[in-house]
């Protein structure tokens, strides 16, 4: 399991990062991503404590872990400036929380975080044509969720990225240690999604496609 979106205490999950990575290890994850909620009042001071975190871990023995970030309940004429000053503070994957159904995010946050080419649009609820559209030609990923209440669009996601070649990811948004998930509790996901065993292979292809990218 590559996991792109999850959240330690340093917002609202409820592990340090040093324990998310070890559980996250223990389950058989093979990299993962810290997106710890941010917007103008905390991303410069998260990211620093996120890369301080980063720079502890020995890239030769432990998990790869990347420093990010997900831009949440952002207004959306702000996002692309946000992208672009959090990529410069050193996040290597720029997450934009979505327009799930469960919460409420401003209307045109997934067109602006398309717009401004985050890595991955989570949880992107009821998505557009016309956003499906743009995401396949700036290469945003849309995400496929584990998570309760988020995964209610899973279906419409997973159809419509289909449809219209955006490319999907299977990420848990993991808040708590139980969140996180085995590769074939992801399958699962996948395939309660409407996805085929072929899909969920391209999927995982998806994800090691951008770990190496920002890893680079």
């Amino acid at each position: 399991m590559i996991d792109f979106h999850t959240h330690t205490l340093l917002s609202d999950g409820a592990l340090l990062p040093s324990e998310l990575v070890n559980r996250a290890a223990s389950v058989g994850y093979k990299a993962l991503a810290l997106t710890d909620h941010a917007d103008a009042s905390n991303m410069e001071i998260l990211l620093e404590q996120i890369k301080r975190f980063c720079a502890t871990l020995d890239s030769k023995n432990d998990l790869p872990v990347v420093p990010g970030i997900e831009l949440t309940h952002i207004r959306p004429e702000l996002i692309a400036e946000m992208t672009r000053e959090a990529r410069r503070l050193g996040a290597k994957v720029v997450v934009c929380h979505g327009e799930t159904m469960v919460e409420p995010v401003p209307t045109g946050t997934n067109m602006a975080a398309i717009k401004a080419g985050v890595e991955v649009l989570s949880h992107p609820g009821l998505v557009t044509e016309e956003e499906c559209r743009l995401a396949a030609k700036n290469s945003v990923l849309f995400e496929i969720t584990s998570r309760k209440g988020h995964c209610l669009a899973n279906g419409h996601v997973a159809a419509m990225a289909k449809n219209y070649g955006v490319g999907l990811i299977i990420n848990t948004d993991a808040h708590e240690p139980d969140e996180l998930i085995t590769e074939e509790e992801a399958l699962k996901v996948a395939l309660g999604a409407g996805l085929t065993e072929a899909d969920f292979e391209e999927v995982k292809e998806n994800a090691r496609k951008l770990l190496e990218k920002v890893l680079r």
